[in-house]
């Protein structure tokens, strides 16, 4: 077994055990409006749920340099986003959006992707997504390099093909997942265990 001291190294070989260890991570596209109104998109792999009461997810951002991302400036000025799984029918589209746009500039046109109203919060989802969920900031936290954001859920929306009787069908939701690098995964072979009682 290696023993490594995160204090004795770089941030960016730290950035490699992590992602290369904490896997799959879910990936969450996610769309804001700036101030001027632009929609923006990007993916985010650090992102994961908080809490079913209230449902709440959680979003890290990290900066760009030393400076905040598009994505969590818009968060910060307007208190709400929209979060969508990313699958195997729109992880393409997704991938472009990771693209440095200047801020007035929107990567879900770029994209192509189809905006789409929502019901309680001005930002637009897109209707590629087969799982969309309207949030508002429910808490902020500031790390050095980083932004930490949960969002509450205030609407879901959920493709009828992937819906029955309260749950997701996991097999047609075909959610993919980040790794490290380059590399993308799918659900694969799933498997049962019983809890203990």
């Amino acid at each position: 077994m290696i023993s490594i001291d995160p204090t004795e190294q770089t941030e960016r070989e730290n950035y490699k055990l992590l992602i290369g260890s904490i896997i799959p991570r879910p990936i969450a596209f996610v769309t804001t409006h700036s101030e001027d109104g632009v929609l923006n998109g990007a993916p985010f792999s650090y992102f994961n749920v908080v809490s079913s009461n209230p449902p709440m997810v959680s979003l890290s951002i990290q900066h760009a340099g030393d400076k905040r991302k598009d994505t969590a400036r818009n968060i910060l000025d307007n208190k709400e986003f929209i979060v969508h799984i990313v699958d195997r029918e729109n992880v393409e589209q997704v991938n472009q959006t990771a693209a440095n746009l200047p801020p007035e500039q929107s990567e879900v046109f770029m994209a192509g992707f189809t905006p789409v109203d929502s019901l309680n919060v001005a930002v637009q989802g897109v209707k590629e997504a087969k799982v969309r969920m309207e949030c508002i900031l429910e808490h902020h936290v500031e790390f050095p390099g980083c932004d930490m954001f949960i969002g509450k859920v205030v609407q879901f929306h959920l493709d009828d093909r992937i819906y029955d009787q309260g749950r997701i069908d996991p097999g047609k939701l075909d959610a993919v997942s980040r790794l490290a690098g380059s590399s993308y995964a799918t659900i694969g072979k799933l498997f049962s265990i019983e809890r203990p009682r």
